[in-house]
């Protein structure tokens, strides 16, 4: 009895000594890890959380390292870089314009610009300057002109919802967390997904947006997480937003789009919002000695 009484003793020593995480349960050798607490919302009280992002961020001028997942697309034009630096510049409702670097170097990997109706890119490396429609764009068969900067800018900038639009809310949850799902409708004799927004309920951010097309197609999945508050510009008090969601920027963003073949990751360094970025910074001009290669038309994949 003494023996028994003995090791009671040294396992509840050993338990307390072990400094068991307070958020998760030891039950023999299985370690199970409590969900953070979730936070409750209304579908009224999650679109005032989502609109004012969506309609006060009007510019962006951010920092970014971007690092494409290897086989997308991306990597036909930064396969040679781990990661490469940008410079993002993007302006409510169509205008974005990205410079990617090579690390260390510095040298000039890629840079691209969309005004919502053409697109274009300057890769130096390659020595092509590739122009297109981006309503009609189509995938080509040579990775380097399958870069789309508009892209960047539907993860970047969101479109507000609308008091007409139909939306619904639902619950979701897996081991790791547990979210509210705001699904936006689109059509009227024929109602299609348009777009679903995922709301982490620890914080209440949005963690999660996707984007679909016509027939269930989906276009885009974005995670976004780490969610900071924006820099201010430099000798200058940045412009106070009407709501405090939209004062904090997520500096981990995920782009996936299964149909473009290609999964990028964004860090962002920093990101100030609502400066006045003048217009001529948008404007990508054919360097000289650079072959014009027009992406959509039909000569361009008989190109060697």
């Amino acid at each position: 009895m003494r023996r028994v009484k003995t090791c009671l003793l040294l396992v509840t020593l050993a338990a307390i000594s072990c400094g068991c995480h307070p958020g998760r349960v030891v039950t023999g050798h299985t370690v199970v890890t409590q969900k953070p607490v979730a936070k409750d919302a209304t579908r009224e009280e999650l679109l005032e959380a989502y609109n004012p992002i969506a309609r006060n961020i009007k510019t962006l001028n951010a920092a970014v390292v971007l690092k494409p997942t290897a086989g997308s697309k991306y990597s036909g034009v930064i396969d040679e870089y781990h990661e490469v630096k940008a410079f993002l510049l993007a302006v409510r409702p169509a205008e974005i314009r990205v410079i990617g670097q090579a690390p260390v170097i510095g040298t000039t990997v890629f840079d691209m610009a969309s005004d919502g109706e053409t697109f274009r890119v300057s890769i130096p490396s390659k020595k092509r300057f590739l122009v297109g429609q981006v309503a009609g764009e189509r995938v080509s068969s040579k990775p380097i002109e399958n870069l789309r900067p508009q892209h960047l800018l539907d993860a970047l900038l969101w479109p507000e919802i609308r008091k007409e639009e139909a939306v619904t809310l639902r619950e979701f949850n897996d081991e790791n967390a547990r979210y509210y799902v705001l699904t936006v409708l689109r059509g009227s004799r024929q109602i299609e997904v348009l777009r679903e927004i995922w709301f982490d309920r620890s914080d209440l951010q949005v963690a999660r947006m996707l984007a679909f097309g016509p027939k269930g197609v989906l276009l885009s999945d974005v995670r976004f997480g780490d969610w900071q508050p924006t820099d201010a510009a430099t000798g200058q008090t940045a412009p106070a937003p009407s709501s405090t969601a939209a004062a904090s920027f997520p500096r981990a963003i995920r782009i996936e789009r299964p149909h473009d073949d290609y999964k990028l990751d964004l860090q962002v360094t920093r990101v100030i919002m609502n400066e006045e970025i003048p217009a001529e910074r948008f404007k990508i001009e054919q360097p000289a000695g650079t072959e014009l290669v027009h992406v959509g038309e039909a000569s361009e994949n008989k190109q060697p």
